[in-house]
Parts: C-alpha cells; sequence; structure tokens
C-alpha cells in the first residue's frame, strides 16, 4: 500500500519559519525521525520510507502554496496513488494554536493551497490534516499574521504538536481515517 502525505508550505528561507510552512515543517520531522532524505524533484522535494509494510512519500510543493494542486495532481498520479490515500497538512487560522483535526474531505475554508488542490485534483474528497495556528491578529492582518514567524512560546511547544500531527498521519495509513479520527480527533 502507497500514501502520499503533503505538506504545505512556500519555498524560500523567508518562509521557513511561518505558521503558512507548518505542513513543510510537520514532513520535515517525519522525513528526520524515519531517516528519509529530501531530493529536489518535479514540483516538489520528496521523500520516502517504510513504515509497518507501508510505502510513505513524503512531498514538500516547490509551487509555493497557491500552486500547490500541479505538485499533488503530479506526484498523485506519477507514484500511483488514489485520492483516499493521500493526507495534506494545512494550516488552519480557524483552529487555537496546536490543535489538530483530521477530516476526509470538507471546504478549502479560504486557503488557498486547499483550493487549487480542489481545482487540480477533483474536488474537496482528499483527507487533510487541519493544524490549528491560531488567529491572534487584529482586523484585517491575516496574511501578516500567517506569513509572520511564530513566537517563542509557539516555537517551544510545536514540537509536540509535530509529533501528534505524524502519529495521527502514521495511523492514517495503517488504520484508515476513520478509525484514526476517532482515536485522535477531540
Amino acid at each position: 500500500m502507497k500514501y502520499l502525505i503533503v505538506g504545505l508550505g512556500n519555498i524560500g528561507p523567508e518562509y521557513e519559519l511561518t505558521r503558512h510552512n507548518v505542513g513543510f515543517l510537520t514532513v520535515d520531522r517525519m522525513a528526520e525521525k524515519f531517516g528519509a532524505e529530501w531530493k529536489s524533484d518535479r514540483l516538489a522535494f520528496t521523500a520516502h520510507f517504510k513504515h509497518k509494510g507501508r510505502q510513505i512519500y513524503l512531498i514538500k510543493p516547490t509551487t509555493y502554496m497557491n500552486l500547490s494542486g500541479k505538485a499533488v495532481n503530479y506526484w498523485m498520479k506519477e507514484l500511483d496513488i488514489p485520492k483516499e490515500n493521500i493526507m495534506v497538512i494545512v494550516d488552519d487560522v480557524a483552529l487555537p494554536f496546536g490543535k489538530l483535526r483530521m477530516r476526509a474531505k470538507g471546504s478549502s475554508a479560504g486557503h488557498n493551497g486547499l483550493k487549487n488542490i480542489e481545482a487540480l485534483c477533483g474536488g474537496q474528497d482528499y483527507p487533510r490534516l487541519r493544524f490549528g495556528i491560531g488567529d491572534d491578529f487584529p482586523k484585517g492582518k491575516q496574511v501578516e499574521y500567517v506569513l509572520g514567524r511564530w513566537t517563542q512560546k509557539e516555537i517551544d511547544e510545536l514540537p509536540i504538536f509535530m509529533d501528534k500531527a505524524i502519529d495521527m498521519c502514521l495511523s492514517f495509513c495503517t488504520i484508515g481515517i476513520n478509525m484514526t479520527m476517532t482515536q485522535f480527533n477531540d
């Protein structure tokens, strides 16, 4: 069985430690945990490892967030992985910092990366893991907040939540989305 875990983010040092890149940070941590090495490939950085008999492929799209669907669509087809075996890790301002919520499908909720995946991969019926980044910003300052750097307190706590996100992704790959949601979603 093959699975594709997609960490959403933007490439470049100016975005590296921003809230919008929590997907990249999480798959980086997963790759490190399993000794998977990143390589620059078509439309994405890719890595892969085996876990409990599953082939798990990781991608970090190099298309920038708003065009993430190009990379997801390409790698889904290239690796012959069905949509139900894809997990997209995405930042979410509607969830408090560190709250994780897995869904089998759903709307983009205004997130441009998810909108592009919907448009290029045929709808909203693909699994996603929403990673709460909070909404501690003044009215009209959402872009600055999302593209802003983590606070020191958030940086200190982030590894705990990333490890839980990794556990949720591995659970998704081994016992399926429904049991994973039951076990992990609050």
